[in-house]
């Protein structure tokens, strides 16, 4: 047996500092989800205008050529809006639209009307003439007409060809006629000012280049406002988008939540109560197929969810996470299945071992239960939501091996109980594996390392999935705290390898968010706490060789 090293005199305190961390960060972080957060309230529930597609229910999405949206359902929602809204944006004449200028007028409610762009110019020779026709019937009720949206943004046309659609609808009718884009585009392309009647500029402080955090976001909006006004002097400007995503992944500080959702709604409509400026709100509807496009956060951008539903009040305390108490019941669920577990053919004697299997059974439940909810989000079909269940499924197997490990450890041996010890090799499937752990371990390096791959190259829209890597990775780091006193083989060849890879990796995740994203810094510990223990018994292993080899 080696000689203690300082870590290895440590060990045992270290691990039980983790263990306990663990569960108490996993009640706190729910007990907070749980918690009134209390804001600013709006000065009206009343909101000018509103983004509406009436894609939300399964299945439904634009891209579906043959969809028809029926008028008895546009019906429905422009009834429930029109108490909430005076006005609604639409984006494109067919798939049923076509009925939103006249359906919204029986309620009231006056319409941006959206003439929908892109690559196809038969395509967009219909779209036109149906706006055109729409125009004529329903001039009355339109608001303004919208021709194209973030065409410059996506490249789909040239400057001149959409100059073109927008002078031919301008001609055809005296509807205020716009374009609209993020507010970047309309300064790389500013003839397009000469043939719209006025400017809609989408101010969007979650996507932008620069993410700006929930609590900046309204200056940063009035303050592109204001620069906008002086490049396109003595023209009108419309805000055509803002507004705040409630679900999805971080982008350096600009933390999606329906906190900050609701945050963001009360305070722009504060801040538009004080300046005169038309704007239209991102968006009525959660549309779950924007998430194939954008990832989970792309799907949570309504002020009512998919069942029409408001997802918050404009007034009082806000709530993250109402469901929170069924996390801590998780986590009790976990602390006794650890302990019946545990007890299975058990080794060790004493309270440490029932103690150090309770936490890592409370812990895990929570990190399973944010697991959940990130499915609860995020999944879009039953593949998703079985590949999703399944790796959950494999972590809570691996987290239930590793706490068995880890209470055998902690806790004194039966007597007469063999000292347990690290066996010099297991030939599995072919591979000499280093011990009967080593599978679990390069199954979880893999696929943390595959992921984190994504994580960087293209992760914009990928979400961090902490509550599942926080099993393995923090199982895995308690193992090798209380390994420190036995014999270290070699690690296998590709371990090493993906060590080095997920550490390097989980650092860039880290550089890209510029430090300021918080759950970055949480996906850089675990990815540290898988990889650096293989890291240190590859180096303490290469010194065990060579000083035999000098002995």
């Amino acid at each position: 047996m080696p000689p203690q090293t300082a870590l290895a005199r440590f060990a045992r305190p270290l691990a039980w500092i983790v263990l306990i961390a663990a569960a108490v960060f996993g009640a706190a972080y729910w007990y907070a989800l749980g918690r009134p957060v209390a804001l600013p309230d709006s000065p009206t529930a009343k909101i000018a205008c509103v983004s509406y597609a009436p894609f939300r229910l399964k299945g439904e999405t634009p891209f579906d050529l043959n969809a028809f949206i029926p008028p008895a359902r546009i019906e429905a929602d422009l009834k429930a809006l029109s108490q909430r809204f005076d006005c609604v944006r639409t984006y494109s004449m067919s798939q049923g639209l076509g009925a939103v200028p006249d359906i919204a007028g029986r309620y009231g409610m006056k319409v941006l009307m959206g003439i929908w762009l892109g690559r196809d110019p038969v395509a967009n020779e219909r779209e036109v003439e149906l706006g055109i026709a729409a125009a004529k019937r329903d001039h009355d009720n339109l608001r303004g007409i919208i021709v194209g949206n973030e065409v410059m943004l996506r490249g789909e046309l040239s400057e001149k060809a959409l100059a073109a659609y927008i002078a031919k609808v301008n001609a055809a009718t005296d509807v205020p006629v716009t374009y609209a884009d993020v507010w970047e585009f309309w300064e790389r392309h500013p003839a397009l000012a000469k043939v719209t009647d006025y400017l809609t500029i989408h101010i969007l402080p979650y996507w932008e280049d620069e993410p700006v955090a929930p609590e900046k976001a309204v200056r940063h909006v009035a303050d592109v406002y204001q620069h906008m006004k002086g490049e396109f002097p003595g023209k009108q400007i419309m805000i055509g988008e803002t507004g705040w995503p409630s679900q999805g992944r971080t982008r350096r500080d600009a933390s999606a939540s329906l906190v900050n959702e609701a945050r963001y709604i009360r305070e722009f409509l504060n801040y538009a109560a004080t300046v005169d400026m038309p704007y239209n709100v991102i968006e009525a509807f959660d549309q779950p197929w924007k998430r194939d496009l954008e990832g989970t956060v792309g799907g949570y951008w309504g002020i009512f969810d998919v069942d029409a539903q408001p997802k918050f009040a404009m007034t009082g305390p806000v709530v993250e996470e109402p469901r929170w108490t069924w996390a801590i019941a998780a986590g009790g669920a976990g602390t006794v299945l650890f302990l019946l577990v545990g007890a299975f053919a058990r080794k060790w004697r004493g309270v440490q071992g029932w103690l150090a299997l309770a936490l890592a059974g409370f812990a895990t439940g929570t990190a399973l239960a944010a697991h959940a909810r990130l499915l609860l989000f995020s999944c879009r079909n039953t593949l998703e939501w079985s590949t999703g269940i399944v790796i959950g499924a494999i972590a809570l197997f691996t987290a239930l091996c590793l706490a068995r490990a880890v209470a055998s450890r902690l806790a004194p041996a039966m007597p007469g109980a063999a000292e347990v010890a690290w066996p010099v090799e297991r030939r599995r499937l072919g591979i000499a594996w280093s011990d009967a752990f080593t599978p679990q371990r390069f199954f979880w390096m893999f696929v943390l390392g595959l992921y984190a791959i994504l994580m960087v190259f293209n992760g914009r829209y990928r979400d961090f999935p902490i509550g599942l890597f926080a099993l393995p990775c923090i199982g895995f780091l308690l193992l090798a705290l209380l390994r420190t006193r036995e014999d270290v083989l070699m690690p296998l060849v590709e371990e090493r390898l993906l060590a080095i890879i997920i550490a390097v990796l989980g650092i860039a995740v880290v550089a890209q968010e510029l430090g300021a994203n918080a759950v970055s810094w949480g996906w850089l510990g675990l990815s540290l706490a898988l990889s650096v223990p293989v890291l240190a018994a590859w180096r303490r292993a290469s010194r065990a060789g060579a000083s035999g080899q000098a002995s």
